[in-house]
């Protein structure tokens, strides 16, 4: 099954899950009434101090997923430019060395578009990070081999090294950056404050001599809503609000080569 579909059942479910806190509130707040002649008084109060609570809450999850999402969308450029400053390096090293270097750094293209690619095959992946390790290394001890003949130029190991450093290093952080969420406990917060504060909107309108469903329906979807965008956000590679476009620069640069 996949993500998107997960997703879309579980916003379905949370939302009848907020439905159903609604109409308990609704039903305490209705059986209050009955017994006394209001609802209790000064909860207003705590009403407004949770309703404050979960709109922080949202959106500071909301903001840190964002940042994150155009962090991750970032670093796909800027893994490109990596790998095309250390393709343009290779400019330096030996004529006979070059042919074969050129060519790992265009499988090694291929590889890193593919990591991601398939991002829900954790298998697929895998295997994409594996092979990406072993060319880096190919690359590595051929271009260090090769900046140690005799008569290379001083400047040559420093300007070749450093640029494959640095096209390898930017591969850690942008799988660290894939792997960056908040704690588990943000989510459970999250989700208990909305059931929370549907239960205090069904208590709130059980006052009315009828139920008013579009106060408490129009709750629920719009929270629902936001809980499930900043979650699809969290996870760019498998829901509907995707990084793979920028990925486009990975193979515009293969082209190049």
């Amino acid at each position: 099954m996949s993500f998107g579909l997960i997703a879309l059942l579980a916003g379905l479910a949370w939302f009848g899950l907020m439905l159903a806190a609604s109409e308990g509130g609704w039903r305490i707040g209705h059986a209050r009434l009955a017994r006394h002649s209001g609802l209790a008084k000064g909860a207003g109060s705590a009403e407004a101090a949770t309703f404050a609570l979960f709109g922080l809450l949202v959106a500071f999850t909301f903001s840190g997923a964002a940042s994150r999402f155009m962090d991750r969308r970032g670093l796909v450029q800027e893994e490109a430019n990596a790998i095309g400053t250390a393709y343009l390096r290779l400019d330096l090293l030996p004529s006979d060395v070059q042919p074969s270097v050129r060519d790992l750094f265009r499988k090694y293209v291929d590889t890193r578009y593919e990591v991601y690619r398939r991002a829900s095959d954790s298998a697929f992946t895998e295997a994409k990070i594996a092979e990406t390790a072993a060319i880096q290394t190919s690359i590595w001890n051929s271009a260090s081999a090769a900046v140690q003949r005799p008569g290379t130029p001083a400047s040559t190991p420093t300007l070749v090294l450093v640029a494959l450093n640095e096209m390898i290093d930017i591969t850690g952080t942008r799988q660290m950056t894939t792997q960056n969420h908040p704690p588990l406990i943000v989510f459970v917060l999250l989700g208990g404050f909305s059931l929370m504060c549907s239960l205090l909107v069904g208590y709130a309108t059980s006052q009315n001599p009828t139920r008013s469903w579009l106060h408490t329906l129009t709750f629920a979807a719009v929270v629902t809503l936001t809980v499930y965008v900043i979650i699809d956000i969290e996870f760019p590679r498998f829901g509907l609000i995707r990084v793979d476009a920028a990925d486009a620069v990975l193979l515009e640069l293969r082209e190049t080569m």
